[in-house]
Order: structure tokens, then C-alpha cells, then sequence
């Protein structure tokens, strides 16, 4: 069963990720509220994939996704982004991010990136 670990800033976000991951046979093994928090949990937890924010208070989304390539240069990491970061979104791929997916979420979606970068 491949572990994630969510990172967002919104709980709600968070919770919705949770759900549609647990009922698809995932196992959320942590979750952070910003970027710092969850370079620390990467550390300690070392999970399979990694959802990503982007926009997040204390360390964004594309800090701690270089931060965690820099632990692991093979982390899968997924960001999670708003309408219209389309920059931000490929300064993420250009920095490691095996895929992206737009919020808000939509089940099918989810799993199907889940899907793509687990192979």
C-alpha cells in the first residue's frame, strides 16, 4: 500500500486529499501545513509520494520540493495548484515534481496522477 504524505496549508485541502486517497487504498502517513513541516516529515517518514501546495505560508511548495530532491533525488512528489500558476506549476516540473494536479480536486484525477507517476 503506497504511503503519502500531504502537505497544504488548508485543512480543508488536506482532509478532501485524505478522503479521496484513503477510499482509493492509499495510506496518508502524515500531513504538514507548510513547506518546512514537511521536508521534516520526508525526513522521518520517507513516504512513497508526496502532494504538494504550491502557495503556502513559511517555506512554499517549490522550496520544499528542491529541499526534498536534495534528501532524495527519486522522491515522487505531486504539486497541487490553483487556476492560472501555470508558471509556478512548470518552475516545479523544471525542479523535480513528477506531476501536478489542479485544484479543486477532482477524485478521478487524483487517481489517475497517482496512477502515472507510481507507474
Amino acid at each position: 500500500m503506497p504511503k503519502v504524505l500531504i502537505v497544504d496549508d488548508a485543512a480543508f485541502m488536506r482532509m478532501m486529499l485524505k478522503d479521496i486517497l484513503t477510499k482509493n487504498g492509499y495510506e496518508v502517513i502524515g500531513e504538514a501545513p507548510n513547506g518546512a513541516k514537511g521536508v521534516e516529515l520526508y525526513k522521518a517518514e520517507r513516504p512513497d509520494v508526496v502532494t504538494m501546495d504550491i502557495t503556502m505560508p513559511e517555506m512554499d511548495g517549490i522550496q520544499a520540493l528542491k529541499e526534498i530532491k536534495a534528501i532524495d533525488p527519486g522522491a515522487t512528489v505531486i504539486m497541487c495548484s490553483a487556476m492560472g500558476q501555470q508558471a509556478m506549476v512548470m518552475e516545479a516540473i523544471k525542479s523535480g515534481a513528477k506531476d501536478f494536479i489542479v485544484k479543486p480536486f477532482q477524485p478521478e484525477r487524483v487517481m489517475e496522477s497517482f496512477k502515472k507517476v507510481l507507474g
